[in-house]
């Protein structure tokens, strides 16, 4: 398999200096890994039974696909990101090392706060939001259980009623409870969650079969594309956004997806439970959401694409309990997996001498709380899906400036010493630990997609066309841009381009015997 049938070398580091590690920082070596393939197929299987790959899935409908031209992009769109899932992966299984070590080695020591801090930003929004969906899960089914008894006048100055309110508090404090106790109990969750979404995911489905009468009334809706249709001619016009909306879907999460591949036992089980759970099962959950959409265009003679609303129009208590406890046990899942642990390692990394992952955690979970999310939601739709979702398709530019150094310029070879130095004692301390090349990588890398970005917000308008296409596909062309432009300015860096060996030099970590070329020294590099 290559690359795949890499060792773990995994080893505590050398020397290292105490500012820049902790008992969670330290490489996890083969002894202390807990992830097979089970684990993370079922890992992704908790990730994509969630409420926005439904709404995904679902509005593909709305857009005008028949059932099995929505499944065919997902799973195509799922399969390229499945590229960098995987390939992104690899670092944290050979060294054991979390997203922001590794981001130590491209963007520098003190830089690696940058792209770690980026995608934290990201994270605590969506942990507020979709805390606040599942405290709402829990509301409703209290009203569906008092017939109403619980509901009460909003707070003035807080703008939700006190049932809410404390609804929304006690799912928060569920979630800091399983983060506090670290990431065997986040695996755990997610591995024994995985059958109760599959069984509440195929209730559903059961449902909307027997009341739309049989899977033919379901499917039967046809492509808006087809001939004599409303958007005949259209479909590629369609089909390459909604590609894309499905690769920049996981872009945030495939760029720290080593803080879970650390604990993988072989780079086997990482890329085989990757492949199972991503794009398999999101191909099948689209099924599901395209399925019960169409289903809704039969039973209420339109098409329902929010599942939060279809629960409304629902009847009888077992059901909507039912269906409310799902939506809330797959946010507890798809939240804590992928808005917890990125922006914890990210708060670590700024000071790992005295922030432990649980502190980090905890530090997301209160900034989720400050944030009053039922504000966020209910004053602007566009905050979510044009902000968050905008700012995650501009990371592109992060991954491919971490992957191109890896696989690339290192080839493979980090310096595990190095990556918890300064000074001196690091080959990746570059200029005062921030490496000019990767910061101007990342700005070139941004600049093509950024006016698109702007005039999605509404602070520019009249570009020419060119800039909206560019927007469209904003993560593909920031992670080409940014990995060329990164490559070439790292030509004659330190222990770059060198294969085979330990990337060290002058004694450092593995004391390879080659110098480094020409005049450089360990904090100069190549840039404009």
């Amino acid at each position: 398999m290559g690359m795949f049938s890499d060792p773990i070398t995994a080893r505590p580091p050398t020397n290292p200096d105490p500012s820049l590690i902790n008992e969670d920082f330290s490489p996890t070596t083969q002894d202390k890994r807990t992830f097979d393939t089970t684990d993370y197929a079922t890992f992704w299987i908790t990730l994509v039974i969630s409420i926005t790959t439904y709404y995904l899935a679902a509005s593909l409908v709305d857009l005008g696909m028949s059932w099995w031209q929505g499944i065919l992009t997902v799973f195509f769109g799922n399969l390229i990101t499945l590229l960098p899932m995987v390939l992104n992966a690899h670092p944290g299984t050979k060294y054991g090392v979390p997203f922001p070590v590794l981001a130590r080695a491209s963007f520098g020591i003190q830089g690696a706060n940058l792209p770690s801090l980026s995608r934290a930003i990201v994270a605590c929004g969506w942990f507020g939001i979709q805390t606040w969906i599942g405290g709402s899960s829990i509301f409703q089914m209290l009203m569906a259980v008092t017939g109403g008894a619980v509901a009460a006048a909003p707070i003035a100055w807080l703008g939700i009623s006190l049932p809410e309110l404390l609804c929304f508090l006690g799912f928060w404090a569920a979630q800091v409870w399983i983060v506090v106790r670290g990431m065997e109990s986040i695996r755990i969750l997610e591995k024994y969650s995985a059958p109760i979404l599959i069984g509440l995911s195929l209730a559903l489905m059961g449902w909307a079969v027997t009341t739309a009468g049989g899977f033919g009334p379901m499917l039967s809706t046809p492509s808006q594309f087809g001939v004599g249709m409303p958007k005949e001619g259209q479909f590629w016009s369609v089909f390459w956004p909604a590609v894309t909306a499905n690769v920049g879907y996981w872009a945030t999460l495939s760029l720290n997806i080593p803080d879970f591949t650390r604990y993988a036992k072989s780079q086997k089980d990482q890329v085989m439970g990757q492949a199972i759970g991503l794009p398999l099962f999101m191909a099948l959950f689209t099924f599901l959401g395209l399925a019960v959409t169409s289903a809704t265009v039969v039973i209420y003679g339109e098409a329902i694409i929010d599942p939060v609303q279809l629960l409304g129009r629902m009847e009888g208590l077992v059901p909507i309990c039912i269906s409310l406890f799902g939506l809330m046990w797959a946010t507890l899942t798809t939240n804590i997996a992928a808005n917890v642990v990125a922006p914890a390692n990210a708060f670590v990394n700024c000071a790992p001498k005295w922030i432990s992952f649980e502190a980090g955690g905890i530090l997301t979970a209160v900034l989720g709380l400050l944030m009053c999310p039922w504000n966020l939601v209910s004053s602007t739709h566009g905050f979510v899906n044009t902000w968050l979702i905008g700012y995650s398709a501009l990371l592109g530019p992060v991954i491919g400036i971490v992957m191109s150094d890896y696989f690339i310029v290192r080839q493979r070879q980090l310096d595990i010493d190095s990556l918890y130095s300064k000074g001196d004692k690091s080959i990746y301390w570059y200029k005062g630990g921030w490496n000019p090349a990767a910061l101007w990588a990342i700005l070139i890398g941004v600049l093509p997609t950024l006016p698109g970005f702007l005039s999605t917000i509404g602070v520019l308008s009249g570009l020419p066309p060119i800039f909206g296409q560019l927007y469209d596909l904003a993560w593909f062309v920031g992670v080409a841009v940014s990995s060329v432009v990164y490559c070439l300015l790292m030509r004659g860096a330190p222990g770059a381009y060198k294969s085979g060996g330990d990337p060290s030099f002058n004694g450092v970590g593995g004391g390879l015997d080659t110098e480094p070329p020409g005049d450089m020294t360990i904090d100069t590099i190549l840039v404009f």
